[in-house]
């Protein structure tokens, strides 16, 4: 059994999950990770460019194999090799590891880019599925096509679409030229989300609650109010 000053002693290397998570995604077989953790361990310990015999042993490689290994991880940008003038003006060797980090980030914006695109086009699947519910049969080419332009023309979001929709059938009307007009009705007043549908909705119930009651004001009998108290 390992003592645990022996454990200690020989230091720890560590990385984050996102490499271990995704090497492969990145183009990255089994050995040349393992050859790039060999490398980063003794870049931990602060040797920046070590010998590569011993890695090559650990490993169970040949010399030429080891050489193969390394070529592979340079010329796909997983590491690079850089030159250091030292404080006597002698230039020394260091392997750069920062680079493979940078290529995670863009993987990470990709899948991103990615889940999103996935998720819109769901939203737009969900949005002709939803016109079809509402008028109770398959939409035409030519309404496939103008819903096409309010998505790719006019960039209205699939959601405010929708909303657009709920309006014309509490009223209604089941014809995409007055769900135009309620998108281009919202879209002069910057109306973008699904918040300021529902404040615009609240401003336009209080302006007919402010009418119903000016009506009803006008509607009554004005009679004048007298008070007992000051009666002489």
């Amino acid at each position: 059994m390992i003592s645990l000053e022996s454990y200690l002693k020989h230091g720890q290397t560590t990385i984050s999950n996102l490499l271990i998570e995704n090497y492969h995604r990145l183009g990255m077989s089994n050995d040349e990770f393992l050859l790039w953790l060999q490398l980063y361990s003794y870049h931990e310990q602060g040797n920046s460019f070590p010998d590569l015999a011993p890695i090559a042993e650990n490993m169970n490689l040949s010399q030429q194999g080891i050489y193969r290994l390394m070529n592979q991880l340079v010329q796909k940008r997983f590491l690079q090799i850089d030159s250091q003038k030292d404080a006597q003006g002698r230039m020394n060797d260091h392997y750069e590891f920062s680079i493979i980090f940078e290529k995670i980030g863009l993987l990470q914006d990709q899948q991103k880019q990615q889940s999103q695109e996935q998720q819109t086009e769901q939203q737009i699947q969900a949005l002709y599925q939803m016109f079809e519910s509402e008028f109770g049969r398959a939409l035409s080419p030519i309404e496939y096509q103008r819903i096409g332009q309010w998505l790719n023309e006019d960039h209205y979001l699939p959601e405010l679409i929708q909303l657009a929709l709920k309006e014309a059938v509490l009223n209604q009307a089941y014809s995409l030229n007055y769900i135009d007009r309620i998108l281009l009705s919202w879209e002069r007043k910057n109306i973008t989300s699904k918040a300021q549908v529902d404040e615009e909705q609240k401003r336009r119930k209080r302006q007919m609650l402010q009418k119903e009651n000016t009506s009803n004001e006008r509607q009554l009998p004005k009679i004048s109010l007298h008070n007992w108290l000051e009666e002489e």
